[in-house]
């Protein structure tokens, strides 16, 4: 009697426990997409929104750079603002923008108008979630969604912000308002990642965007409360969770602290210096994503180096420090995982 693959023998869920591994883990942000011909061949016409909320379309996605790279895991496809669509928030994708809200919210009413999200919400998630985990076999899936900083910053500003006043002033001046607001989207996103991982995901990981936009002595006030929350919900059902922020070098042992068993970082701060930032847990990260740009014998020394750093962890996943850049060449990302793969992996 044969049994089939299972992803708790791989490598990534194995670095995710702090386990030891038959070579260093590699996946990489964004990687479902962006810079594959294959993607944008079958996004042609087709809106993000709308790609997200196609179960084929999303099985094909996210299977892409699995088929291509050989990752130690796949990312599932999908949108931070996804979840906002799904319970009726009016929004759109527009190219070369992001995310625009057609109201943003200001007020409680504001607030009390929008939805808690429920698996009949996202019937198309869990479709595609269970046909994902058939197709990937022993590779694991990582569900995804967004932290509540960075969703609550499109809702009020209306969209990208660069300053992020309008949070701000939202934050510090009705935190009445700030507080219900949170409270509604780590709802949101802790039951969009519980519906990924009961229709089979297994690890998340919550993204938070902006949240490099806020001091330590903030984050934990406003914030931290709100994204431990979601990460209380997803590890009440037994698995690993990432917990990653970009511009985040003054928050990272705040971003373990809210309940995270991975702590990604991004490009700027050396592994070595986050490493005792996050105590005893597993590290993401960090190659800058421009140096997949660079010849391929640095590239690859800067992924050694990495490696190298990564060995004063609990443990360690190879990754980027921030999402795959559009232009990037595929096949150097083909030469990146192999190196980190084939790395020995002891010293």
């Amino acid at each position: 009697m044969t049994t089939s693959p299972d992803p708790r023998d791989g490598a990534f869920l194995k670095a995710a426990h702090g386990e030891p591994v038959p070579h260093t883990p590699v996946w990489f942000m964004r990687q479902a997409g962006r810079s594959l011909p294959e993607y944008l061949k079958v996004r042609e016409g087709v809106g993000m929104l709308e790609s997200c909320m196609n179960p084929d379309l999303v099985v094909e996605i996210t299977l892409q750079p699995v088929r291509r790279y050989g990752v130690d895991a796949a990312i599932f496809f999908s949108d931070i603002v996804l979840p906002l669509k799904a319970v009726g928030v009016e929004l759109d994708i527009v190219s070369g923008v992001g995310p625009v809200v057609a109201r943003p919210v200001r007020t409680l009413a504001d607030v009390d108008a929008i939805p808690d999200l429920t698996p009949e919400h996202v019937p198309f998630i869990t479709a595609a979630v269970r046909g994902l985990v058939t197709e990937l076999g022993a590779t694991p899936l990582i569900g995804f969604a967004g932290a509540p900083f960075t969703v609550a910053s499109y809702l009020v500003e209306g969209g990208p912000s660069k300053e992020h006043a309008k949070t701000k002033a939202m934050m510090f001046g009705a935190p009445d308002v700030w507080d219900a607001l949170m409270r509604k989207i780590a709802g949101i996103s802790a039951a969009y990642l519980e519906v990924q991982v009961e229709a089979g995901a297994s690890a998340v990981q919550l993204f938070d965007s902006w949240a490099g936009a806020l001091t330590p002595q903030d984050y934990e006030a406003f914030v931290m409360p709100h994204s431990a929350r979601v990460l209380e919900r997803a590890g009440a059902l037994g698995v690993p969770r990432i917990h990653f922020g970009v511009g985040t070098a003054n928050l990272l042992g705040l971003m373990g602290e809210a309940g995270a068993d991975v702590v990604g970082v991004d490009w700027r701060t050396p592994l070595a210096s986050a490493i005792p930032l996050v105590g005893d847990r597993v590290v993401q990260g960090n190659l800058d994503p421009t140096l997949v740009f660079a010849p391929t014998d640095l590239m690859t020394s800067r992924a050694a180096e990495i490696i190298e750093a990564g060995r004063a962890a609990r443990g360690h996943i190879f990754n980027l420090g921030h999402g795959v850049i559009p232009a990037t060449d595929p096949d150097q990302l083909k030469r990146l995982t192999e190196f980190v793969q084939g790395y020995p992996i002891s010293g």
